[in-house]
């Protein structure tokens, strides 16, 4: 019998470490109050496998105010189906790599704004430059220069719908003057995406998602319409916000809190790129890399949690669930789990080198940073490579000495971050040179 009283003081004591024991101790069903949480792989598996049993048009309805009624994120069944075989095209391994040398140029630019000696808040700093990987990736070169400007002005909407629901229907319903401020931001970005989409459908050849996008055509000719494009590019946009910028920060904390693994990785990316950027074929090559990444994801999944709505009664694990109750899955807890990560709570980039004894390969049930079935991101293989980009070349050009004020603590919001922040000094390895990152075609 579940202590639910119990378990609700432990998730405000302890975060999502409350949630792991209290899964612990009651199994893969806990409900508090008006929620039920199905935690674990086998929960997982559950609720990736029976999509037709929830709804996410009603579990994350908080967000159509930021990325409108038909962003994928909140479309449900035939609808979403439809709209995600027409975008997940863009975001195939060849043209993603093809983005690499503007997200290189992008990540080169950030370290140049930093002088030698210089403190920084680097989750500040993480969030801005990936806002320009972003809007570069999903509209190239021409509202890429723009990117700043562009972002700022969606950013009040998103850092008005990252508050819990409750909050967000508050303002809207009140009319405060952060939700008039985030509305015209919001306004202003549309206009600019639905001007972006015209150039595209009258010629224009920028190579973005965006364009990529606009010209997908499905197996009977069928189009997005602009206003189903302009939904897909926020959501895009809004995703490399936040949840990115969190798991770069947790990047650039993981591998402080690990004496030698700053300069273990600087070595394999000296040894394979020198002093250049990264192209395509070298991220494959750039082993630690990847598994510093990868185990960054599962160690502080940027969602720690999601959320589904059912559309009808259902049973799980002898436990009747109503429709209309919030159910909840967590990538926290199952990512800590000692019988599918040995020594769980331990950094080991190893773990995802095929060649190390360590290495297993995990379902998608088992790692899920970017959630899993057929709502999975979209965007996770660049958002990967954003990641995989931006920490070459931290490590080919700079060090940090961080403030730090004990063991890392994640916040209790989603996405999670360094309780605190992560700032601290720019130190530039003097031995590094600068080459210019290759502009596309060159």
């Amino acid at each position: 019998m579940v202590n639910q009283l119990a378990a609700a003081a432990r998730f405000v004591r302890d975060g999502f470490d409350g949630m792991l024991t209290s899964y612990r101790e009651y199994g893969p069903v806990v409900p508090i109050g008006p929620y039920t949480y199905l935690l674990g792989p086998d929960a997982n598996k559950f609720v990736f496998a029976n999509p037709q049993l929830f709804s996410w048009s009603k579990a994350f309805s908080f967000l159509k105010p930021v990325v409108g009624d038909t962003s994928m994120i909140v479309s449900d069944g035939a609808e979403h189906k439809r709209r995600r075989g027409l975008v997940q095209p863009a975001f195939h391994h060849r043209h993603v790599n093809g983005y690499l040398a503007a997200l290189a140029r992008d990540a080169d630019a950030l370290i140049d704004s930093w002088a030698d000696g210089q403190r920084v808040d680097l989750g500040v700093e993480f969030r801005r430059v990936l806002r320009r990987m972003s809007v570069r990736s999903l509209f190239g070169d021409r509202i890429g220069e723009q990117a700043d400007r562009f972002g700022d002005q969606l950013a009040a909407m998103i850092d008005l719908v990252e508050q819990q629901p409750l909050f967000v229907d508050a303002h809207r319903a009140l009319g405060t003057r952060a939700w008039r401020r985030a509305l015209s931001g919001k306004q202003e970005t549309d206009r600019q995406i639905m001007a972006e989409i015209a150039r595209v459908r009258a010629g224009g050849s920028d190579d973005g998602v965006l364009a990529r996008m606009t010209n997908a055509r499905d197996e009977s000719g069928a189009v997005l319409s602009d206003a189903e494009i302009r939904d897909q590019a926020v959501g895009l946009i809004a995703a490399g916000f936040s949840a990115v910028s969190s798991a770069m920060t947790w990047t650039v904390r993981t591998l402080a809190d690990n004496p030698g693994e700053w300069d273990l990785a600087r070595q394999e990316v000296k040894r394979v790129l020198g002093d250049r950027p990264p192209g395509g074929d070298d991220l494959t090559k750039l082993v630690r890399v990847h598994g510093i990444v990868q185990e960054t994801l599962r160690l502080w999944p940027p969602t720690a949690i999601s959320i589904r709505v059912p559309t009808r009664d259902f049973t799980y694990e002898g436990r009747r669930i109503r429709a209309g109750r919030r159910v909840f899955y967590s990538p926290y807890v199952t990512h800590r789990l000692a019988e599918i990560w040995p020594e769980p709570e331990r950094f080991m980039p190893e773990r995802w080198d095929p060649a190390h004894p360590a290495y297993r390969k995990h379902g998608p049930h088992e790692f899920l940073p970017f959630g899993g079935g057929p709502h999975r991101c979209v965007g996770s293989t660049l958002a990967v490579s954003e990641l995989a980009v931006l920490l070459t070349r931290l490590l080919t050009r700079v060090t940090f000495q961080l403030d730090r004020g004990g063991p890392a603590v994640a916040t209790k919001g989603v996405p999670i971050r360094p309780k605190g922040g992560l700032t601290g000094r720019v130190c530039r390895l003097r031995t590094s040179t600068h080459p210019a990152s290759p502009r596309p075609g060159t």
